[in-house]
């Protein structure tokens, strides 16, 4: 909830354990008060009584110091709000007034200015102890204004010594790799101006200058944006940090507002923790699985995906095949991947058309589907909606429907075009597509995939085309919206080459997230260190494929180190299984058993990251109520050097404790040792531990 001063000019928003502290001054600075532990209301007032620091020649009293930098007056960061109308370029505000209005998503805290006829709103609402911010701008009174930059959010660090910043990078098959270094003067920036989120980099950050994974402050902010967008973390000279981020990579325009419109920002959500780096993963999870991820509360089912099995080299009886195979090992939900529909028999063509195969498919899917369900399994389907191969019935009719320059090539990657989605007959093309998709055969599940990025991002014939960067994935999102609103048992994953598609934007309407193509067990370890850091084990799709791992890196593994390493997210099978042995049947049927026990531990629980994959012993705890889940992998044992023992966290120090495993009886703060090390020897080995309170 927020306090405010009697004045009016004074704002403390709390959470259990956090406060966030802003005031306006007498001449209508907006200044950053406070971040970090909670403090009260009359703590925000001293802090609002004091005088700003004093600041040297050639520097300005409000850097560093300014809730909301915008362009213009005497600023030198980087301001996070750019506009242009007829007459200027820049802000110079006033404040109007400030409101609160309570909700389902709980009370949120508006303050108003405006600019001689654009009106700037910041918005403010506190859920736990994650404060979501985002910014309202309308045209009021200009015949157009550009928005040349409107960031969601600049977010104010104390001062401190020796900032250090962590961040998740990579490409595609090695997404959300973890990076932590130190904070150098000047900025940091990292985005995408790929069209998509990127696989080059998660918009997630954190900062602290001496934390562990278990104690110390660490600040942290994440975007919910899922086309190209820009985080820049600035090191003041003073010693303070500014990081703003938003949607869009660059300054060169979002939008044009005719009169009466409006442009809302996406939510750059923060949080201050003082648990460590675990401290606030659990926050950001807790804070997902609560307030952005649908149906947060049903845990995910085990699903069988066809495409490493089958490529595009499918069919209705050989589909069956797979399917009674996988209802054999206790799959619960059948995907078809690729390859389905239109003249997809190579990913050269019939993207776009979005009907199935005849000679694959002569009955339509129906036929497939219900011969799932007749297994006990849910059935779904991959699609692409956002693109299309120049050999399809659709490019055919609509050729303009693609982003391309005019008097240009258009490019193609992975023999596809991108479809302009900000186009409204594009929008209505989808929507009547995949509505009569979803209402023509029991379909419970989609793969909704993006597998290249913007290259050609024109429109010709529009009078303002870079809007299009915008108006895509606000088009993406309202379609999705629209999907689940007529279909709300149908669940969504988001997939974009792997883990091309990953933040809170995108999360708020899918279920659950591909997180890389790259299933190989042991790099899949640092792949889901790295996701872990923000996103929960309940969106985390994970595979166990066919061993040595033909797709990526030829590795051998055996099939528990394989399973071990995926039941750490939303478990899947993608092998071919009509090349396991029966006795590997069977043991995937066992371990799929062991993991709908534990399912709801690991998909809701806290989780712990006892150990990093640093190359030895890597292992995660999950918590939940009573019962506690240790997943332990040994990547590799050098020169004879026992396996570690594990310090297990989050339990009641004065409790007993059962390892089902072993019989033994630890105390709250368990010491395994034994029950870790028997049968946990050699490289690419694995352990799965069920402690339960008693």
């Amino acid at each position: 909830m927020a306090d405010i001063a009697e004045n009016g000019r004074t704002w403390l928003l709390s959470g259990p354990t956090s406060s966030y502290a802003l005031h306006l001054t007498d001449a209508d600075e907006l200044l950053h008060l406070h971040w970090g532990p909670r403090i009260t209301l009359a703590d925000a007032e001293a802090l609002a009584a004091g005088p700003l620091p004093a600041y040297w020649p050639f520097e300005s009293p409000l850097d560093g110091h300014e809730e909301y930098p915008v362009e213009g007056g005497p600023r030198f960061v980087r301001p996070a709000l750019s506009v242009r109308t007829g007459e200027r370029r820049g802000t110079e505000w006033r404040f109007v007034t400030h409101d609160t209005e309570g909700g389902a998503g709980g009370e949120e805290l508006r303050l108003r200015f405006d600019d001689d006829g654009i009106a700037v709103t910041l918005h403010y609402r506190m859920r736990g102890d994650v404060v979501e911010r985002w910014v309202t701008v309308e045209n009021g009174a200009h015949a157009r204004v550009e928005l040349l930059r409107a960031d969601a959010a600049t977010w104010t660090l104390p001062d401190r010594e020796g900032w250090r910043l962590s961040q998740l990078h990579g490409r595609w098959a090695a997404e959300s790799l973890l990076t932590t270094a130190p904070l150098t003067h000047g900025e940091k920036i990292i985005g995408s101006r790929r069209g998509h989120t990127g696989h080059q980099h998660l918009p997630w950050v954190a900062l602290d200058t001496d934390a562990t994974e278990e104690r110390g402050e660490v600040y942290g902010c994440a975007l919910g944006w899922s086309g190209s967008w820009r985080i820049a973390v600035a090191q003041l000279p003073d010693a303070r940090v500014q990081i703003t981020g938003g949607a869009g990579y660059d300054d060169s325009g979002l939008l044009l507002l005719q009169p009466g419109e409006s442009y809302t920002t996406p939510v750059f959500a923060g949080l201050w923790s003082d648990g460590g780096f675990g401290g606030a993963s659990r926050t950001w999870h807790a804070y997902q699985r609560a307030h952005v991820v649908p149906d947060a509360e049903r845990d995910r089912p085990v699903l069988f995906n066809s495409w490493e099995a089958t490529t595009f080299d499918i069919s209705e009886e050989q589909q069956a095949a797979l399917a009674r195979l996988a209802a054999g090992i206790g799959v619960e939900l059948f995907v078809v991947d690729d390859g389905w529909f239109g003249a997809r028999t190579s990913d050269r063509a019939g993207l776009g058309d979005w009907t199935p195969n005849p000679d694959r498919f002569p009955h339509g899917l129906k036929p497939l589907a219900d011969q799932v369900h007749g297994l006990g399994m849910q059935f779904g389907i991959w699609v692409e909606p956002e693109m299309v191969n120049p050999d399809s019935d659709l490019y055919r009719a609509h050729p303009d429907w693609v982003q391309y320059q005019a008097g240009r090539n258009r490019t193609e990657l992975r023999n596809q075009l991108v479809l302009n989605l900000a186009r409204e007959d594009v929008q209505e093309y989808l929507w009547e597509q995949l509505d009569a998709l979803l209402s023509g055969a029991p379909i419970d599940y989609v793969k909704w995939d993006f597998n290249r990025c913007f290259t050609d991002a024109g429109w010709p014939g529009e009078p303002y085309p870079q809007r299009l960067w915008v108006d895509h994935v606000r088009a993406l999102y309202a379609l999705l919206d629209r999907l689940r609103a007529a279909h709300p048992h149908v669940a969504f994953e988001s997939c974009s080459g792997g883990g091309g598609r990953i933040d809170l934007g995108v999360l708020s309407r899918t279920d659950q997230v591909w997180t890389s193509d790259n299933t190989d067990p042991l790099d899949r370890l640092a792949i889901q260190h790295g996701f872990s850091q923000i996103h929960p084990a309940r969106v985390m799709a994970a595979w166990v494929t066919d061993s040595p791992n033909a797709q990526l890196n030829g590795r051998v593994s055996s099939l528990r180190f394989r399973f071990v390493s995926a039941m750490a997210g939303v478990l899947g099978v993608g092998g071919d299984l009509t090349e396991w042995t029966a006795e590997e049947l069977a043991e995937a049927g066992e371990w799929v058993s062991l993991y709908k026990e534990i399912r709801p531990v690991v998909q809701r629980g806290d989780l712990y990251r006892l150990r990093p994959p640093a190359g030895g012993l890597s292992a995660v705890q999950y918590v939940l109520g009573d019962e506690t889940v240790v997943l332990a992998c040994l990547q590799a044992q050098h020169y004879g050097e026992p396996v570690p023992a594990l310090r297990l966290r989050g339990l009641d120090p004065a409790a007993q404790y059962e390892c089902r495993e072993t019989g033994e009886v630890h105390r709250g703060a368990v010491l395994l040792h034994h029950g870790l090390r028997t049968g946990l020897t050699g490289d690419l080995d694995a352990k799965v531990l069920i402690l339960r309170r008693i």
